[in-house]
């Protein structure tokens, strides 16, 4: 069966909350900024909507003493930007920005900048913006969400297998239903419970808040988790009537399935970004495609292991299987197109790198799926054999059962033979029935019909849940990701960094042995005065030593430079205490490396001079 193809449901956008961070786009004011007078707000733009907590801003003054500030709130720009109002006056200084929000995926991001009134500080205060998920609570977090994609899985999945398949032993699926029900309850009653401390930072004891209960229930990932517990208990009374009246699951069902698959799509990235509604459509199909193929599949080997199973109930599953893998490709193509961007991002982000290395989980799982495949057409031609032989051998022992009830008529003595037809009375049979004696045809065996095909089909489903979890794996690196698309938007505009500027120049004189690479470290990387140091790596990857080292600046955008570094010869290493670079902006540095007295090379990088 086609059940390995999962391929695209991981690969190519993921169910799990294939998720992706909101990335800083750019402040206002801008990051390093040295300002005339001061500012009346601090507005921040991301690349999708984000949450603001009651702390999304702290500010700090020269002194390092906090301000106080206006409620944070979403600019006119819309929900992809935070604003908060300042004091009237503020003194002349560098000011410090911790933030800290929650992007539409539901997953915190923080960070910090600094901006000047009149002049920087000669010291800068400095603010820990701490953790942007405490760890303890992040796991507890993380898996309660897993549990919660597992069983909605194997709740729908389970549900739509004996829908479709209508396997004849069904109490040991029943168990696998009530698994699933119960577990999703759990996971989001935790999801719930966690939510709040998730997105501040805090220990899992600070769930017990009334502030986070009350934070969690008026937000929106707080209202989609209320809904899906809804649905649940109407979930909860449908199986329970449908066991007691031993009917298939109908529409009703299909109905809360989507549902429930829309509580996802609400919650996560899907619904912030572009192409909102379309996102939101492709990420419930993904996630129902998903949970019909994965929670069936292990319906399946339960029911291969506990269980009698015809094998045109496992054809029949293979069907829906492909249908799921058909879903999968469509939607899977769509979300990896939005959370990439760009062929580039493929290899040219982390984000893309994992796909990468999802691709190569998959081909086992392809291997594996054909071989499912293979093994389900010979089941179902064996049971196709023996339905025939059964009925065959039926047919000819009534036929032989009725001839011996005729040879067995008395005929009358002298007297014509008994007629032939209706006419002719059969002889009784011991339990006084004029019926005939026929024996009853043998039920199908699987033990003895089809058990070399059996044995291997469930080796290769195994084989397929063995390499889906290792995809599986992958996908928890992906939910915490930036995805290609937004790492693109964010690196386009001012991001906000903290710290030195360390940059790396490979250069290559074209002689043998005359390559390497230049480590060049700005400290602190802003206006003003700055020290730099560079380290100059031969071939072997070890420190260097060469003859001359040069490095100037120019900043083409304000027609200044080329400013001359003044590199000297430090004993192993390159440097000055006292480059003044006096305007922010992109600075272009030239790194000339000369390492005979014939041989030398200049490579240009852009640095950003905050």
């Amino acid at each position: 069966m086609l059940l390995g193809t999962l391929l695209v449901l991981f690969l190519l956008g993921g169910t799990g909350p294939a998720s992706a961070h909101a990335a800083l786009r750019a402040t206002d004011p801008e990051d390093g900024s040295v300002l005339k007078s001061a500012p009346r707000d601090i507005t921040l733009t991301f690349t999708e909507s984000v949450g603001l907590l009651e702390d999304s801003f702290r500010v700090l003054d020269p002194d390092g003493r906090r301000l106080r500030t206006g409620e944070p709130e979403h600019a006119r720009g819309g929900a992809e930007t935070a604003r908060v109002t300042l004091p009237a006056k503020l003194a002349e200084g560098t000011y410090t920005v911790a933030w800290r929000v929650v992007s539409a995926d539901s997953h915190p991001v923080s960070g910090a900048f600094t901006f000047s009134v009149g002049k920087p500080s000669l010291t800068t205060a400095t603010v820990d913006t701490g953790p942007t998920e405490d760890p303890a609570t992040k796991s507890l977090y993380n898996i309660a969400r897993y549990l919660a994609y597992l069983a909605v899985a194997l709740l729908i999945g389970t549900a739509t297998f004996m829908a479709v398949c209508r396997p004849p032993d069904a109490p040991v699926l029943h168990r696998l239903l009530k698994a699933g029900w119960w577990t999703l309850l759990g996971a989001t009653l935790a999801l719930l419970v966690l939510r709040a401390p998730y997105e501040t930072g805090e220990g899992p004891l600070g769930a017990l808040s009334a502030d986070s209960v009350t934070r969690t229930l008026t937000g929106r990932p707080g209202e989609v988790l209320l809904a899906r517990l809804a649905l649940l208990l109407v979930a909860a009374l449908y199986l329970l009537r449908l066991a007691r009246l031993r009917k298939p699951f109908g529409w009703a069902g299909a109905a809360l399935a989507v549902g429930l698959a829309v509580t996802w799509a609400a919650g996560e990235h899907a619904s912030a970004g572009i192409q909102v509604p379309v996102a939101m459509t492709s990420s419930a199909l993904h996630l129902l495609a998903t949970a019909v193929w994965l929670g069936g599949l292990t319906a399946l080997l339960v029911t291969l292991y506990r269980a009698r199973l015809t094998p045109a109930a496992v054809t029949r599953f293979s069907r829906v299987a492909f249908v799921s893998v058909t879903v999968l490709v469509v939607t899977g193509v769509y979300q990896s197109w939005r959370g990439l961007g760009s062929w580039d991002a493929l290899t040219g982000t982390t984000y893309g790198r994992l796909l990468t290395l999802k691709l190569a989980a998959v081909v086992l799982l392809l291997g594996a799926a054909a071989l499912s495949r293979r093994w389900t057409a010979r089941l179902a031609t064996v049971g196709a054999e023996t339905e025939t032989v059964e009925t065959a051998e039926t047919v000819e022992t009534v036929v032989e059962a009725e001839a011996a009830v005729r040879e067995k008529v008395p005929a009358p003595v002298g007297g014509p033979p008994p007629a032939a037809g209706p006419q002719a009375a059969p002889e009784p049979s011991a339990s006084g029935s004029s019926e005939p004696e026929s024996p009853e045809p043998e039920p199908f065996a699987p033990a003895e019909a089809g058990s070399e095909q059996r044995s291997a089909l469930r080796r290769s489903v195994l084989a397929e849940v063995a390499v889906g979890a290792a995809v599986l794996a992958v996908t928890t690196l992906l939910t915490s990701t930036l995805p290609g698309r937004a790492e693109a938007e964010a690196a386009a505009g001012t991001p906000a960094v903290v710290g030195a500027s360390v940059t790396n120049v490979p250069f290559d004189v074209g002689t043998p042995g005359g390559h390497g690479k230049v480590q060049v470290t700005i400290d602190p990387g802003r206006v003003g005065d700055n020290s730099i140091e560079a380290l100059v790596y031969g071939p072997d990857g070890g420190v260097s030593v060469v003859p001359e080292l040069r490095i100037s600046f120019t900043l083409p955008a304000k027609d200044i430079g080329p400013v001359d570094a003044e590199l000297t010869d430090k004993g192993g290493y390159w440097g000055n205490s006292f480059l003044n670079l006096p305007i922010a902006g992109k600075w272009e540095m030239k790194v000339t490396v000369r390492t005979t007295e014939v041989d030398q090379v200049s490579e240009t990088r852009t640095v950003v001079i905050r």
